[in-house]
Order: C-alpha cells, then sequence, then structure tokens
C-alpha cells in the first residue's frame, strides 16, 4: 500500500509540470484520487457522497461571484480609476491589497484574482510596478482568501476533512494572517509607483488631463479594461473548480495511511519548512495530502503557514497566481524574481515569529 501511495504522489508532484497535464489538471487530479482511495482501500459509498457533496459551496460562490463581476465590471472598473485619482496614491494601493486579500475569503481566490487583472489593467502602471502590484496583491490573496472555506480550495479541504465549523481557520491562523495581508498592502504602498504622476499645479493626473482634452472625463476611459468573461467561461471555471475539490477530497482520504506512516511524527516547524515545495505545486493538494483529524491545532497551523505564504512564491503555488499571470502575460522569470525573494522573508520572519511566540 505505501509503495502503491508512494508511487502515486510521485506522479502528483510532478506530471503537473508538463504541459498535458497542467492543461488537464483537474482531470488528472481526479483520477489520482480515485487510485489513491483504491490503493488505500478505503474507497466507499459514504467518501463518494462526501466527494459530490463538499465542492458545492465553492463552486456555487465561484460561479455567482463570477456572473456578478460580469454584470457589473465596467461600473466597478470606472468606480476604481475614479478613486485612484482622488484618493493619495500610495494609500489607495495599499487599501487595494488589504481588502482586495480579505474579502477574497467571501469572493473567493478566484474571483479577487480577477478583480486584480482588472485593476491592474486601469491603473496602467509600468512593467516593473505591474508584476510587483501583481505579487503582493496574491500573496495577500492566498492568504486572505483561507479565513473561510469558500474561499479556496485549500480552504474546502481542510475544514470538511477535519469536520469544523465555518470559522474554525478564521479562529485558527486569523490571527496570523490578517497582520500578514496588512502588512503585503503596505508594502504595494512604498514599492509601486504611478506610470503617471499627478500634476503638481492642477492635481489632475495626466490621464486625467489628457481625457480632459478629448472632452472625456476621467472615469469614463482611464486605462486599458479587460475583457468580460463569456458565460461558457465562467461556467466551465465553476466547473473544474467543483472536480478539482472532488479530486482533492479523494486525494486527501486515500493518503490517511501515508500521513500516518511519515507525517504525524515530524516537527510541525519542520513541516513549516518542508512545505515550501508548495512554491512549485498548488497548496491545496498538498493540504489534502497532509493534514489530518488526528493532528493538533499547532500543527495544523504550522502546516497551513507554510503552505500559504510559500504558495505566492512562484506561479505554480496558487490559482490567483496561475490566474493573474496567465491574464497579464507575467512569464515565471518575471515573476520569480520578485516573489521568491519576498516569499523567503516573510517565510522567515513569520518563523522567527513562531519561536518568539
Amino acid at each position: 500500500m505505501i509503495i502503491g501511495l508512494s508511487i502515486i504522489l510521485l506522479l502528483v508532484l510532478f506530471l503537473p509540470f508538463t504541459k498535458f497535464v497542467e492543461r488537464n489538471l483537474e482531470v488528472f487530479l481526479f483520477i489520482m484520487g480515485i487510485a489513491a482511495v483504491v490503493v488505500s482501500q478505503v474507497f466507499s459509498w459514504p467518501l463518494v457522497k462526501e466527494a459530490l457533496i463538499h465542492p458545492i459551496n465553492i463552486t456555487l460562490a465561484v460561479l455567482f461571484a463570477g456572473l456578478l463581476f460580469r454584470w457589473f465590471q465596467g461600473p466597478i472598473e470606472k468606480g476604481i480609476a475614479w478613486i485612484s485619482n482622488v484618493m493619495p496614491y500610495r494609500l489607495f494601493i495599499a487599501l487595494f491589497v488589504i481588502v482586495l486579500g480579505l474579502i477574497s475569503s467571501v469572493i473567493t481566490a478566484i474571483i479577487a484574482a480577477i478583480i486584480l487583472v482588472a485593476v491592474v489593467g486601469v491603473l496602467r502602471l509600468d512593467r516593473k510596478s505591474e508584476i510587483r502590484l501583481v505579487v503582493l496583491a496574491c500573496f495577500a490573496i492566498g492568504l486572505g482568501a483561507v479565513l473561510t472555506p469558500i474561499g479556496e480550495p485549500l480552504s474546502t479541504i481542510v475544514v470538511s476533512k477535519l469536520n469544523e465549523d465555518f470559522l474554525y481557520l478564521f479562529k485558527l491562523v486569523g490571527a496570523s494572517v490578517i497582520p500578514s495581508v496588512i502588512v503585503f498592502g503596505v508594502l504595494a504602498a512604498f514599492m509601486i509607483k504611478p506610470r503617471n504622476q499627478f500634476d503638481s499645479i492642477s492635481g489632475k493626473s495626466e490621464i486625467a488631463a489628457g481625457l480632459e482634452v478629448e472632452g472625456q472625463t476621467p472615469q469614463s476611459n482611464v486605462g486599458r479594461q479587460t475583457e468580460k468573461e463569456s458565460y461558457g467561461e465562467i461556467i466551465i471555471r465553476s466547473l473544474k473548480i467543483y472536480l478539482f475539490v472532488m479530486a482533492l477530497t479523494f486525494l486527501g482520504a486515500g493518503f490517511e495511511p501515508f500521513i500516518e506512516a511519515y507525517i504525524l511524527g515530524l516537527s510541525p516547524k519542520l513541516m513549516y519548512w518542508i512545505n515550501m515545495v508548495s512554491a512549485i505545486l498548488d497548496n491545496a493538494t498538498l493540504a489534502a495530502a497532509e493534514i489530518s483529524p488526528v493532528m493538533n491545532d499547532e500543527t495544523i497551523k504550522d502546516i497551513l503557514m507554510g503552505l500559504l505564504i510559500s504558495g505566492g512564491m512562484l506561479i505554480p503555488g496558487n490559482i490567483p497566481n496561475i490566474i493573474a499571470a496567465g491574464k497579464l502575460k507575467i512569464t515565471s522569470g518575471e515573476y520569480a524574481r520578485f516573489a521568491f525573494p519576498i516569499g523567503l522573508a516573510a517565510m522567515a520572519i513569520y518563523f522567527i515569529v513562531i519561536l518568539v511566540v
């Protein structure tokens, strides 16, 4: 059994780097999940029922949030453009990253990433600042989305595996996550500069001034607006999330014997650093394999924080990274040059906090 699960684990770790599996990740993980529960001999109809029910909430959240954003995308983008002109720039950037990170636990990390892409298009930043804003916002989204089980697949899987209530993760990691989101917002305020500086005499941005010459209002046409997603794209994305969470449910159940044999005895602090592998693998997949109901809260918290922080270090580590980088055509090298040092510093600082506390 352990040999079979070890082979499945290696396949789950490395095959997603191939283009074919990357394009069909949900189906691949579903097949691996079924294989895991068969090999570990835990396949049962109650487990099937559980796998069918658990993805419903996050799937509906992704679907409805996607529809709402499609319907109100125009007013949202115009409102963001107006606010960015009338509010002090650094304050706007900080609040945007902080608020987006925190509300991602309600609107889902996927919709938060789509909003991020839309706002980046409106702001017309230079390339360096654009990448920095995306990276810091993705760190904030990846952390904030874990606070509720509808925020992202990782939180859905953890809450369902532990059979805990809706606010369990908020109570467990909220005191660590919320300050971290605020820190990323403050970093964004100081590390990102506007592409169009404010005119020292009129107090208007170059964008606004140029639009007024053309007889337009600043909020009517600032920056480049993103294309609306089709209803088909929204529905397909929702179905993929459903299959993804179902696959992770099977994987989590199938890897229970493996966890009991090799993971439970490890120090939570060691697991924290081991989970840096989350930088190259989706952290929800690792959570499904690592988290167990027999673990205490301290162990679960250390595992989760390692997954959440390192998940923002490289593009494959988390869904928001993948969505934002893909839509804005940010390469892996561009992303990693800024994100990896930031993530490594965050890992070290939080580890020191753990030791001090």
